[in-house]
C-alpha cells in the first residue's frame, strides 16, 4: 500500500508497505533512523516513543505497536527530528545533559520524545508524562529535574513546522489492493457507515483502532492479520454526545479523551483511567477496543457496568443495544456476531456516587489484580440502589448481584457491610494467578465495599492523600 505522512519535517511517500509494518521496524530497517529503540516491543517500556501530530494536536506514542497506515496524513517526529535542522538542541535535550539524565542511554531517545511532547503541550505533570518510559539506571530523579528545568523554555520554531501538513484529502477510504482480481491489503474507511458496509461484507477482517492490543498479535504472536480495517479515520466513531438524560461515547474515543470527557461527571472514573497504561497507551487505546477485547481485567467495563451503561452494536444497517454486562458471556466469548462491531456506549446522566478502586502491585502502568467500582445510592440512611462491577474476579467483568441484593433496603451502616460477607462467595469464585491469589481477591473485594462506605462518611482513604 502507499501512504503519505511527514517525517521529521519532510514529506514521505511510502510504497509497497505491508499494512502491519510497525513504525519502529520501518524507521530502523527502511529509513536507517536507529535512534528510536526497540525494548519490550509491546508498548510498555517507552524506548520507542515518538511524537505524532495531527489536527487534534501532538501525542507521544509507542512506535513498536503503531502500524504505518495509522500515520496517513499525520506528522511524525523521532529523536533525530527533535533537535534543530542545524543541530541545535531542544531545551529538553540540553536539560538532560546538564542534569545528567542519561547513563547507558538506551532509554534516552524515548524519554526525549516524551519530554519534548509534554513541553510542546505545556504539560508540567512529569510523573504522569514519563510513567510510560522506563529507566533502570538513573532512578528517574535527574530526568525529572531535567523536565522541570525545561518547563519555561520556549518551544523551538522547528517543532511547529508540522502544523498545517494534515492531508485530509488522502484519507480516501479506498482499498489499496494487489490488482483487480486480488483482495485488498487493508482498508481505511472514513465514516462509520463505510465501516459498517465494509465489515458486514468482510466479517473475517481484523478491526484495528489504537492497536495497543492488536499490535501485540503481530509483534509477540507473529500473526498474519487478514484484511486489516483501520478505524482511525472514522472521526464520527469518536464523537461524544451529551443530552439531559445520557452521555453517549463513541467507540473510537481514546482513553485520553475519555478521561477529559468523564472527569466533570464521574471524577473517580477519570482518576482510575489515569492509571490505565501510560500516556503513550492512553493516547492510542480506545474505549470500544477495550470493551470488545472482552478481557476480564479490562479497566473500563467495571466502571461502566456500575454506571448502568448500555452497549450499542452495529452490523451493516442493523443496530441493537444491550446492557453492557450482558455483552460478556464467558472467558473469551462476547455477544457479538461476525461482522458486528461496537459503535458506542451510553451512560445515564446521574448524581455522582461512583467510586473506582484499582488494585495492582504498581501505581503506574500495571494490570489490575482486582478492580472494583461501586455506585450506591443512599436516601434517608438506607440503600435505595446499588450497582457494583468488578474485574479480575471472574472470567469476565461481572456485577456483584448478590452483594447488591444484600445491600438494598438496608441501613447504610458498618453492620450492613458486615452482613454482605457471604454474598461475595455467591457472586465470585476468582482464580489464583501470578497477580493475586483467589483468597486475596475475595478479601480485597469485601474490603473495597468497606472502603467505599468509610469514604462516603468522609474518612480519607486514598494512599495518595492520607499522611502519617
Amino acid at each position: 500500500m502507499t501512504l503519505t505522512f511527514l517525517l521529521n519535517g519532510e514529506r514521505v511517500d511510502a510504497g509497497d508497505i505491508p499494512p502491519t509494518t510497525t513504525l519502529l521496524d520501518w524507521l530502523r530497517e527502511t529509513r536507517g533512523l536507529s535512534g528510536t529503540k526497540e525494548g519490550c516491543n509491546e508498548g510498555d517500556c517507552g524506548a520507542c516513543t515518538v511524537i505524532v501530530s495531527d489536527e487534534t494536536g501532538a501525542r507521544a506514542l509507542n512506535a513498536c505497536i503503531l502500524f504505518l497506515p495509522q500515520l496517513r496524513g499525520k506528522a511524525v517526529r523521532t529523536v533525530e527530528g527533535i533537535s534543530g535542522p542545524d543541530g541545535a538542541l531542544h531545551p529538553v535535550q540540553e536539560a538532560m545533559i546538564k542534569h545528567h539524565g542519561s547513563q547507558c542511554g538506551f532509554c534516552t531517545p524515548g524519554f526525549i520524545a516524551s519530554m519534548a511532547c509534554a513541553h510542546m503541550n505545556g504539560e508540567a505533570d512529569h510523573d504522569r508524562a514519563l510513567a510510560g518510559n522506563l529507566c533502570r539506571c538513573t532512578g528517574y530523579a535527574p530526568i525529572l529535574r531535567a523536565a522541570r528545568a525545561a518547563e519555561d523554555a520556549p518551544v523551538p520554531d522547528w517543532m511547529g513546522d508540522d502544523r498545517g501538513f494534515f492531508l485530509a484529502e488522502i484519507l480516501s477510504g479506498v482499498p489499496e489492493g494487489r490488482g483487480a482480481d486480488s483482495p485488498p491489503l487493508s482498508w481505511q474507511p472514513r465514516t462509520t457507515d463505510e465501516l459498517a458496509e465494509l465489515y458486514a461484507a468482510h466479517p473475517q477482517a481484523t478491526l484495528i483502532a489504537g492497536a495497543t492490543d492488536v499490535g501485540l498479535w503481530v509483534t509477540k504472536q507473529f500473526r498474519d492479520l487478514e484484511m486489516p480495517i483501520f478505524l482511525n479515520a472514522c472521526t464520527d466513531l469518536q464523537a461524544v454526545e451529551m443530552t439531559d438524560t445520557e452521555i453517549r461515547l463513541g467507540a473510537g474515543l481514546t482513553i485520553a479523551r475519555l478521561m477529559e470527557v468523564i472527569a466533570p461527571h464521574h471524577p473517580s472514573y477519570a482518576a482510575m483511567l489515569r492509571r490505565y497504561g501510560s500516556d503513550q497507551v492512553r493516547a492510542a487505546a480506545t474505549l470500544g477496543g477495550n470493551i470488545a477485547n472482552g478481557s476480564p481485567i479490562g479497566d473500563n467495563a467495571p466502571a461502566l457496568i456500575a454506571l448502568g451503561a448500555t452497549l450499542h452494536l452495529r452490523h451493516g444497517d442493523t443496530r441493537r443495544a444491550i446492557p453492557l454486562e450482558e455483552f460478556f458471556l464467558d472467558y473469551g466469548q462476547q455477544d457479538r456476531a461476525a461482522g458486528e462491531f461496537v459503535e458506542a456506549v451510553s451512560i445515564p446522566r446521574q448524581p455522582d456516587r461512583l467510586r473506582c478502586y484499582k488494585i495492582s502491585k504498581r501505581f503506574d502502568q500495571d494490570i489490575s489484580a482486582v478492580l472494583g467500582c461501586f455506585n450506591i445510592t443512599v436516601e434517608d440512611g438506607h440503600v435505595r440502589a446499588a450497582r457494583i462491577g468488578f474485574g479480575g474476579m471472574a472470567g469476565i467483568p461481572k456485577r456483584a448481584a448478590h452483594v447488591e441484593a444484600a445491600l438494598l433496603g438496608q441501613p447504610w451502616t458498618v453492620a450492613t457491610i458486615d452482613a454482605t460477607q457471604d454474598a461475595w462467595d455467591q457472586d465470585f469464585a476468582p482464580l489464583s494467578d501470578m497477580r493475586a491469589s483467589a483468597e486475596y481477591r475475595l478479601d480485597v473485594a469485601r474490603n473495597l465495599l468497606r472502603r467505599y462506605y468509610f469514604e462516603d462518611q468522609g474518612t480519607p482513604a486514598s494512599v495518595l492523600e492520607v499522611r502519617a
